[in-house]
């Protein structure tokens, strides 16, 4: 049903049109709140076999939303409402940001991809801590219900010399309303952003990041994680793994969108492939699972790792737990899959651990690295 509304309306439709129309509709079902308990009901059935512990959290299962699509966080319940374990909202930077020009959001659709360059277009730190707070107040006690990520990038104009300030503005604005906090140094949509992937910028910025959580926030841990490239060479890798158990962080994202194009086997019209920005979707599978491995190869338990990049079903998500992933991302296949995406993941994934040898999820993550570990 979603499959034909998705190419007689949104198919024709540009792209971020679409993307605005369809959050308006989360977000006004899931203000009303007899339809936000039937839609819950209908689309995010839990499963005890699916709980999950990460990040010193309890959350009812490891399949989360990307950052990318609530950049704001006005619509944190209507993605729950929808399925999601945990919501990842952001990229949000210091100062407020239009992103780059229009059009920036491409459908490759034979290949069920986007490419965007959308450049961290957000209302800035204190607006969206502002409507965080709000939500805060308004839940209570209930606030723990939800799993909440911040992404946290550097603002566009903000020289790269002076990005530690820039994110630790937004760190103090934001990490009280934090679940978890994820510093972006990987979107290729901001000039020279990447560059502070390289170690020797990322010590610097991870420990001013880590200090103002901790002094902002003093009555508990804000766990904070670090999200890369899926183009970093494998060396880079290795040494991100290192220094973020070196520094005691919490967890890394693996991956971000790729600026590769070669090698992928796009089939998409030509024109659209060659759109400068980050490409997400299937066609980045392969690379961000690799990463993943590598990832978990070198840290192995020690932090958490989240896989993200190209999941579109169960088998995915799967893949990516036995690879080493404790939590499980996706944003892309959404588009193209609708609001039963999030149930269908649940549910294959509780069959097939039921199938596996594991008694638990926990169990699962990392087995298949493990085995091909010499």
């Amino acid at each position: 049903m979603y499959k034909f509304f998705f190419n007689l309306v949104f198919k024709r439709m540009d792209p971020e049109q679409a993307h605005h129309l369809a959050f308006r509709w989360i977000r006004l079902a899931a203000g009303v709140p007899v339809l936000r308990t039937f839609l819950a009901a209908v689309l995010a059935p839990r499963y005890e076999s699916l709980r999950t512990e990460a990040l010193g959290l309890r959350m009812h299962g490891p399949f989360g939303l990307a950052a990318g699509f609530d950049k704001n966080a006005v619509a944190i319940d209507g993605m729950t409402m929808l399925g999601f374990d945990h919501v990842e909202i952001g990229t949000v930077t210091a100062q407020p940001q239009p992103g780059n020009p229009k059009k920036r959001l491409f459908r490759l659709v034979a290949d069920r991809a986007l490419i965007n360059r959308m450049g961290f277009n957000n209302e800035g730190s204190a607006a969206v801590a502002e409507r965080l707070a709000a939500r805060a107040a308004a839940l209570g006690k209930k606030r723990g219900r939800t799993t909440v990520g911040v992404n946290i990038g550097k603002t566009k104009v903000v020289p790269e010399a002076e990005a530690v300030g820039d994110y630790v503005t937004s760190t103090e604005r934001l990490a009280a309303y934090a679940d978890y906090l994820v510093v972006n140094v990987s979107s290729p949509n901001t000039p020279g952003l990447r560059n502070l992937q390289a170690t020797e910028s990322l010590r610097p910025l991870l420990t001013a990041v880590r200090e103002a959580a901790d002094r902002t926030v003093t009555d508990r841990r804000v766990p904070l994680l670090v999200k890369i490239a899926p183009d970093l060479a494998d060396e880079d890798i290795d040494a991100v793994a290192d220094l973020a158990v070196e520094l005691g962080l919490d967890g890394v994202i693996a991956t971000n969108t790729t600026i590769a194009r070669d090698g992928l086997g796009l089939e998409s019209d030509p024109a659209l492939v060659k759109e400068t920005g980050g490409l997400s979707g299937a066609p980045v599978r392969e690379r961000s699972l690799a990463v993943l491995r590598r990832l978990y190869g070198r840290v192995g338990g020690r932090i958490t790792l989240v896989g993200v990049g190209g999941i579109e079903n169960a088998e995915d998500a799967w893949q990516r737990i036995l690879a080493g992933a404790t939590l499980v991302q996706g944003y892309s296949a959404f588009i193209y899959e609708g609001p039963f995406w999030a149930r269908a993941v649940h549910k294959g994934l509780a069959a097939r651990l039921k199938a596996s040898p594991y008694a638990t999820l926990a169990e699962a993550v990392g087995a298949e690295t493990r085995k091909a570990t010499p």
